[in-house]
C-alpha cells in the first residue's frame, strides 16, 4: 500500500470520526437550543411552533419577567451555587488527599481501601435515600444547605479518587524522591508539586462533580424542601401546577439556570480536555 494510499484512508477515517463526533454534539445541544429559544417566546408561540425561532409575533420576555418578580431566583440561585461551590471544594481537597495516600504509600489494606471506595461509583446512592433521610433527621439538618453538602461530598467522592488516582500514578517517581531528597516535606510536595502537576485532571473532576449537583432534584426535595434553602431545580417547580403549567417562566428559569454551567466549561474548557484525553492515551 502506497504512502498516498495510507494518508486518503486516514483522511477518512478522521471524517468520519469527526461526522460521528459533530452528530452527537448537535444532538446533546438541541433539546438546549429548544429551551432557550421557546424562552424567549409567548405561549401561544411555544405551543404552535416549538421549533421555530421567535420572531416579531412571538417575541416575550414575559417569562423571564415573571421569573425574576414573582419568584426568589435570585435566592434559589444563591442557594445553589453555595451548595455546588462548598461541596467541590470539600471533594476535590477530600479525594485528592486520598489519591495521593492510595497511589504513593503502601499500607495494609491499601487495595481494599481502593476497591471498597470503587464501590460507591458502581452503586447509585439514591438507593439509601431512606437511610439518609433518617441519618440526616437524627442530626438535625432537615431543611438545611449542610445536609445537602454532606449528601453531595458522599457521591461525588468515589469517581474523583478513582480520576485522580489514576493521574497520580503518572507522575514519575523521580521527580518525588528529588524533591524528599532536598528535604522537602510531605505537605508541601502535595500541595507544591502534585496539584499543579494534576490540574487537568482537578478540572475534570470539577465538571464531573458540578453537573450532578447543579442539576439534582431529588435530594433538595427530599432533605431541603423548606422555604429559604429551595435550590433552582426546586424553585422552578412552583411555576408547574397540576393543571396550568407556566411554560414561559420555567423555560426562563431553566435558560437562567444553564448559564453556570457554561461559563464553567468556558472557563475549564481547556483543562477538562487535556484531562480526557490523557485518560485516554492511559
Amino acid at each position: 500500500m502506497s504512502f498516498a494510499n495510507i494518508r486518503r484512508e486516514d483522511a477518512s477515517r478522521a471524517v468520519i470520526v469527526h461526522a460521528i463526533l459533530l452528530t452527537y454534539t448537535l444532538v446533546a445541544l438541541y433539546p438546549i437550543f429548544l429551551v432557550v429559544i421557546n424562552a424567549f417566546k409567548t405561549r401561544k408561540g411555544i405551543f404552535r411552533d416549538p421549533m421555530g425561532l421567535p420572531n416579531a409575533e412571538t417575541f416575550s420576555l414575559e417569562g423571564f419577567t415573571k421569573v425574576l418578580a414573582k419568584s426568589n431566583f435570585e435566592l434559589f440561585f444563591y442557594n445553589s451555587f453555595t451548595v455546588t461551590i462548598v461541596t467541590i471544594v470539600i471533594v476535590l481537597l477530600l479525594a485528592a488527599m486520598t489519591a495521593w495516600a492510595l497511589s504513593e504509600y503502601k499500607f495494609p489494606g491499601n487495595t481494599a481501601l481502593a476497591l471498597y471506595l470503587a464501590i460507591g461509583i458502581m452503586v447509585p446512592i439514591r438507593l439509601g435515600s431512606v437511610s439518609i433521610l433518617n441519618l440526616i433527621v437524627d442530626m438535625g439538618l432537615v431543611n438545611t444547605l449542610t445536609a445537602l453538602v454532606l449528601v453531595y461530598v458522599a457521591q461525588g467522592l468515589p469517581l474523583a479518587i478513582f480520576i485522580l488516582t489514576e493521574f497520580m500514578h503518572q507522575i514519575p517517581k523521580d521527580l518525588k524522591e528529588a524533591a524528599r531528597c532536598d528535604g522537602v516535606g510531605e505537605f508541601k510536595i502535595f500541595f507544591a508539586i502534585i496539584l499543579p502537576l494534576i490540574r487537568p485532571a482537578v478540572a475534570t473532576v470539577a465538571v464531573f462533580t458540578m453537573i450532578p449537583i447543579w442539576n439534582d432534584l431529588w435530594f433538595p426535595l427530599i432533605l431541603a424542601p423548606g422555604d429559604g434553602k429551595q435550590t433552582i431545580t426546586l424553585g422552578v417547580q412552583q411555576f408547574i401546577g397540576q393543571y396550568v403549567t407556566d411554560w414561559n417562566a420555567v423555560l426562563a428559569s431553566l435558560s437562567l439556570a444553564i448559564i453556570p454551567i457554561l461559563i464553567l466549561y468556558l472557563i475549564f474548557s481547556r483543562q477538562l480536555i487535556r484531562g480526557l484525553t490523557s485518560g485516554a492515551v492511559k
